[in-house]
């Protein structure tokens, strides 16, 4: 019985991939088919599966949310990408790397895809004015996409994987914190030396330092008139600051979890943005990827009924290894099945696994293992262009710009483009994760 629902499972998984258009259509009936078939075969009943969804990741999810449309109306992010552009005077590859670990610190506290949504008109005029190449262009644009996937590993806040390890009680959040920050910085700073070699900047004929001024003065008159609107600013950055210091200060015996945390800090800013919080309450809160997540957790709880992944973790643990060999060859699955499936399904169907294995180590050991895990899927997600978050968006968003090179031939990003910085983030991503966790085991 296990199979049929590993196989409703997989297929729904494999259909949400190939058409991504129709993937809330694909694990809506997926979760159906897999609750009809529990009810029949009496391995379980809808209300068991229900009660098992871990509401707390979707209140986080939610909560997060919420705050980040407060700062949204903040005009924050815009004004910031503007400030950034003129910091670094517009200069091809170190307006790359400062945006780059911009969106690194910013993935970490809020949602990265609609951060990235408001940054990217940005750079459009950018690359617009200064005449990019296409390989500036794919290593500029590869090199944020990898830093909005790990600085969304790097805080447990910032990405489901890590909401999922914070909301189910795995890992605390100033341990996960502590753990996981250092090992992204580590992984961006040497997938950063390795484009760097790859690098080149917008043609070297002289025009190079009049076209970085003029995107300067460019992006200061279309954006004279903007200001950051502090009635926003405020409730959302307060919300926020209070949310990071009651996970770190508060202790589970109190019975506050990080999920009423969230939803506290969520009201609070609501509250505090008057009717624009009631707007976004009612029309911003993102239902697609609530039910989207509800679907496939659904489907994992129907698949758990069945024993799948305590038989996966059974024939894992008997394979002719030793203890570390297992978890190497776990954390290298688990970044592969990322790389096809994502990072949502990924880490929602291998979490019982990485439970299982762990047991086996002591805690601290535990707790490198969780955090390998969120570090593997993190590389998963960025082998890809389809398994970003943000990459089909950023895609679309490049094709709708038009842009051009300096010989007039049209500039492009999709998969092909992204594949030679996906391969080496995949690759050193993984390759810190599995040391790290090796380490300390």
């Amino acid at each position: 019985m296990s199979l049929a629902f590993a196989g409703i499972l997989l297929a729904a998984l494999i259909a949400q991939a190939l058409w991504p258009g129709a993937r809330l259509r694909v694990v809506v009936s997926g979760a159906a088919l897999s609750c009809l078939l529990a009810s029949l075969r009496g391995v379980s009943t809808t209300a068991r599966l229900f009660a098992a969804v871990p509401w707390d990741v979707l209140t986080i999810l939610v909560g997060l949310g919420v705050v980040t449309e407060v700062l949204v109306a903040s005009r924050l992010f815009s004004l910031m990408a503007v400030r950034v552009t003129r910091a670094t005077g517009a200069r091809p590859w170190r307006f790359a790397l400062t945006f780059a670990l911009v969106m690194y610190v910013v993935s970490g506290l809020v949602n990265n895809l609609t951060a990235l949504l408001l940054v990217l008109p940005v750079m459009l005029v950018v690359f617009r004015v200064l005449g990019v190449t296409q390989r500036f262009l794919s290593l500029t644009l590869g090199l944020l996409l990898v830093a909005c996937n790990l600085g969304g590993a790097a805080t447990p806040i910032g990405d489901f994987p890590a909401i999922l390890l914070l909301g189910r009680g795995a890992m605390r959040f100033g341990v996960y914190l502590t753990a996981a920050a250092p090992r992204t910085a580590l992984a961006l700073a040497l997938v950063v030396v390795a484009l760097s070699w790859r690098r080149q900047a917008s043609p070297r004929d002289g025009t190079e330092a009049l076209r970085a001024a003029l995107t300067v003065n460019t992006l200061e008159a279309l954006h004279r008139g903007i200001r950051i609107d502090r009635r926003y600013l405020l409730p959302g950055a307060a919300a926020l600051a209070a949310m990071l210091l009651g996970w770190v200060l508060i202790p589970a015996s109190t019975g506050i979890g990080p999920e009423l945390i969230c939803w506290l800090g969520a009201a609070l800013s609501l509250l505090g943005a008057g009717k624009v919080g009631e707007t976004i309450a009612r029309r911003r809160v993102d239902v697609e990827a609530v039910l989207f997540l509800l679907s496939l957790f659904v489907m994992v709880g129907a698949a758990r009924e069945s024993h799948l992944f305590t038989d996966i973790a059974r024939w894992l643990t008997a394979l002719p290894l030793s203890p570390a060999a297992q978890v190497v060859v776990f954390l290298v699955a688990a970044a592969l099945l990322t790389g096809v499936f994502s990072a949502g399904p990924s880490m929602a169907a291998l979490l019982d696994v990485a439970d299982a294995l762990a047991r086996q180590h002591p805690r601290e050991a535990r707790d490198a293992l969780y955090v390998g895990l969120a570090m593997s899927v993190c590389a998963g997600s960025s082998l890809f262009l389809t398994a970003a978050t943000a990459g089909p968006l950023t895609q679309s968003l490049i094709e709708r710009a038009g842009l051009r090179g300096p010989d007039g031939e049209p500039l492009r990003f999709g998969f092909r483009e992204y594949l030679p910085v996906g391969l080496v983030a995949f690759a050193l991503i993984l390759s810190v994760g599995i040391a790290s966790t090796l380490a300390a085991l």
